[in-house]
Formats: structure tokens, C-alpha cells, sequence
């Protein structure tokens, strides 16, 4: 029997996304990923709590239900759109990622198609990593950065080549 994957749509992130997202808790190690309250984001005028940098950069993703699954950030720099990826922690370990990510790549081609496209990883997020292989992401480059908690850590820089072949899986890791 073949595994459920759900498919994954992209649609601009609206303020209740924003407020859901920052209810969302991840469990050690990736308690890392949490946001802080919604309140405490619009107040600061942070990332997505931002309605102008929500509208430009952020979007929601959506399941076949219509339920929010997840978020991506589409970060500008020159040549380069640069992704930021978060889904819903209950459907973290699924094997979902690799559905999830080719849908946020999908999009960031085609919002600048001559743009490579790339992310930013911690060395330690194995899980990630793996989703990020799968999507047709390698490994470019290693170097230090400061986390949102003011730490310096091992950060992989990962770039979208393309998708890989199928048969270069192995369909018992999905």
C-alpha cells in the first residue's frame, strides 16, 4: 500500500495564519523553531507580525482541506530568492517534507524565475536536511551564523539543482 502524501498550495499568508503560527510548539531540539506570541510579533513589528513584510515575503501552505499546514518565507537578495520553510509540528516526521518543500520551490520559481533558489539550515537538523536532499537540494557551503537567540552556530547553505531522479531514492526512508 502506498503511503498518503498530501499536496500543498500556496496561498498569501493572512493574519490568522500569522496568530496559528505562533501558537505552534516544536519539541527539543527543535524548539529552536518557535515564534513568539502573536502579540508580542505585531507590537514589535517582526518578521510576519509585519503586515507589509507578511504581504511581501511570507506565504501560507495549505492542505487538501484547506488547512493551514505550514509557511514559507521568499527572502530577496540579488540572483538568489532565498527560502525559509516551516510546517505545522504534528506533521513534522511524516514524510511530508519533500511534497511540502518542491511546493515552496515551485512557487519561488515562479515568482522569479531566473533566481537560484537556496535555504539556510543548521548542521544538527538532520531531519531537514534529508526533506531538503529530496527536493533537490546539495550542500554549498558551511559557515557560522547568529541564531534569533543571539548564539553563533554551524548554518549549511543548501541550493536547489533540480529535482533528482527517482530512482536515486530509497523509497524506504520516505
Amino acid at each position: 500500500m502506498e503511503k498518503y502524501i498530501p499536496k500543498f498550495r500556496i496561498v498569501p499568508m493572512e493574519e490568522d495564519h500569522g496568530a496559528d503560527i505562533c501558537t505552534w510548539r516544536y519539541d527539543s531540539p527543535y524548539d529552536v523553531y518557535s515564534w513568539l506570541p502573536w502579540e508580542q510579533m505585531k507590537a514589535l513589528d517582526v518578521e510576519f507580525g509585519n503586515p507589509a513584510l507578511r504581504a511581501e515575503q511570507y506565504a501560507s501552505l495549505l492542505d487538501e482541506t484547506g488547512e493551514l499546514a505550514g509557511f514559507a518565507q521568499y527572502f530577496p537578495l540579488k540572483g538568489v530568492t532565498r527560502i525559509g520553510v516551516g510546517m505545522r509540528p504534528d506533521l513534522c516526521g511524516h514524510g511530508y517534507g519533500k511534497s511540502f518543500v518542491i511546493a515552496i520551490v515551485e512557487e519561488a520559481l515562479r515568482r522569479k524565475p531566473s533566481n537560484e533558489v537556496d535555504l539556510e539550515v543548521l548542521t544538527w537538523n538532520k531531519r531537514a536536511i534529508r526533506a531538503y536532499q529530496k527536493s533537490g537540494f546539495v550542500i554549498t557551503d558551511l559557515y557560522e551564523k547568529m541564531t534569533p537567540g543571539g548564539i553563533s552556530k554551524p548554518y549549511y547553505c543548501m541550493v536547489f539543482r533540480g529535482l533528482p531522479k527517482e530512482e536515486e531514492f530509497d523509497h524506504n526512508e520516505l
